[in-house]
């Protein structure tokens, strides 16, 4: 049994289509802002947590070892990227 797609059920799947890489952007947003903001508030509870056995992400938090000014910076930097991104969506 076959279903026959009609204009309207075709245009439906192609905008669902078209819609996922908005989704992306907007959870990486999501992320970008909420991560930023805990790096800002606890810099170094945020970097403890990530520096130690933490599926590679150790090298990626080196940096901000022991410097949480450098973590905020980064982390106003995120949450900026974060809302631009974000701001950046369509409907």
């Amino acid at each position: 049994m076959s279903q026959e797609m009609t204009p309207v059920t075709s245009g439906l799947l192609r905008s669902q289509e078209n819609s996922w890489p908005a989704r992306a952007a907007e959870m990486a947003a999501i992320f970008m802002v909420g991560d930023g903001l805990i790096g800002l508030v606890q810099p170094r509870r945020h970097v403890d947590l990530w520096k130690d056995d933490a599926l590679g992400t150790e090298a990626l938090v080196k940096p901000f070892v022991d410097r949480p000014g450098r973590r905020r910076l980064y982390a106003v930097v995120q949450i900026a990227t974060g809302l631009a991104l974000a701001a950046r969506q369509k409907q």
